[in-house]
């Protein structure tokens, strides 16, 4: 039994992490193998990357495997990675979008991975899922994006912050930054923020103190009113001093802020990764399948929360198993449930692919802020936050 009164943390980082620009650089291989497909003509189905990416000072190195049109050149492949670390504002001596190492290990498919994949080939003729694994999605009607709110401010707060610096209203912040909100529970509803914790890269001769106040007017504003904490449990810069940030200061990787990309610790993991993946990758794609069942669950009204596992074997087509755990909040069957999503929704890589229109060019705004409780785009990205499931579903309310 919950406990009807808790503190619950998340935390986020933002765009200029040295793992969130590892992340980006991973994400915009994959938009650029999308883009360069469709212009080619070629069949953007048959796209496959697994882009790695680590960076260290005025160093960023590319490792995985990739199959798409001749048409892209290594030479486009720098061209987007340095054009990605120039969007997120590095022009520091340790680590500048002109000036960095870039190395290029990038290698055509494994035959032996394609069989499993494509259709047609291998054991199974339909076109499988490219790995095994569990995958879940959650929904929480604790925010209007159906999020959870402790992660839902803490990335609100770091994209505040980097749009003032972007706009060049607040240049005194650099590009790397951390926040983390505590929230205080009552009988599982958020009803405030016990503790806020902000760190940020800032220019050169600032003190904490001017760091603090300069982050307060963010804080304040994307808080509800009267949810702003206690002074001493508003934590801005705890160590003082961070001029050297990003790459220089740590070495990055893609994919090690998978809690950070998802639901901030208050759902289930699989363990995968998302960025540098194209969707035939059942880490990220049935993760947004999965998000996209469980939101639609929460938005028709059958239950207040919602998580949904499943899971793949690689080069088998249908889902092992599927999952419902409504948390007794629900207002119909879990196991009914489970069917009927079936039924809605074509749970096959293809299926997932086709149903959210994921051969595109939509991966590299996914990387900073969340994958989760964003507005879905007009050219399709984030199409896995859509609730147009609602109606075929609310004849399940008991």
């Amino acid at each position: 039994m919950t406990d009807p009164v808790f503190l619950f943390t998340s935390e986020s980082v933002s765009e200029g992490h040295p793992d969130k620009v590892c992340d980006r650089v991973s994400d915009e291989v994959v938009d650029l193998y999308f883009r360069e497909a469709i212009k080619a003509g070629y069949d953007t189905s048959r796209v496959r990357v697994a882009c790695e990416t680590a960076a260290t000072t005025n160093q960023i190195a590319l490792l995985g495997e990739m199959r798409g049109p001749d048409t892209i050149t290594p030479d486009m492949i720098e061209d987007v990675v340095r054009a990605a670390v120039k969007d997120i504002g590095y022009e520091q001596d340790g680590f500048h979008w002109e000036n960095l190492k870039l190395s290029n290990w990038l290698h055509g498919q494994s035959e032996d991975i394609a069989a499993g994949v494509d259709e047609g080939t291998g054991t199974y003729t339909e076109e499988g899922a490219g790995d095994q694994g569990i995958m879940f999605g959650y929904a929480s009607d604790e925010t209007d994006e159906l999020m959870p709110a402790p992660i839902s401010y803490s990335h609100r707060i770091l994209k505040r912050m980097a749009e003032l610096r972007h706009s060049g209203e607040r240049p005194e912040f650099e590009p790397d930054a951390k926040s983390q909100v505590t929230m205080l529970y009552s009988n599982g509803k958020p009803i405030g923020v016990d503790a806020v914790v902000v760190s940020t890269q800032h220019q050169d001769g600032l003190s904490a103190a001017d760091v603090r106040e300069l982050v307060r007017p963010v804080v304040k504003d994307i808080l509800p009113d009267g949810w702003f904490p206690q002074e001493d449990k508003f934590y801005v810069n705890p160590t003082g001093k961070f001029v050297i940030g990003g790459p220089d200061g740590d070495a990055g990787l893609t994919g090690r802020k998978i809690i950070v990309d998802t639901y901030g610790g208050s759902a289930p993991h699989g363990g995968g990764a998302f960025s540098g993946k194209d969707p035939t990758k059942v880490d990220r794609s049935a993760a947004y399948a999965a998000r996209y069942l469980a939101k639609n669950v929460v938005a028709a009204g059958l239950a207040k929360r919602c998580t949904l596992q499943l899971s793949y074997a690689i080069g088998v087509a249908r889902p092992l198993s599927i999952n419902v755990n409504l948390h007794d909040t629900a207002n119909t069957d879990e196991r009914m449930l489970e069917k009927r999503l079936m039924e809605v929704m074509d749970l096959s890589p293809r299926g997932i692919r086709t149903a959210l229109g994921l051969n595109k060019p939509i991966f590299a705004r996914t990387a900073a802020y969340g994958h989760f409780g964003r507005k879905p785009d007009a050219d399709g990205g984030f199409a896995w936050e859509k609730t147009d499931l609602v109606d075929q579903l609310k004849d399940l309310v008991g």
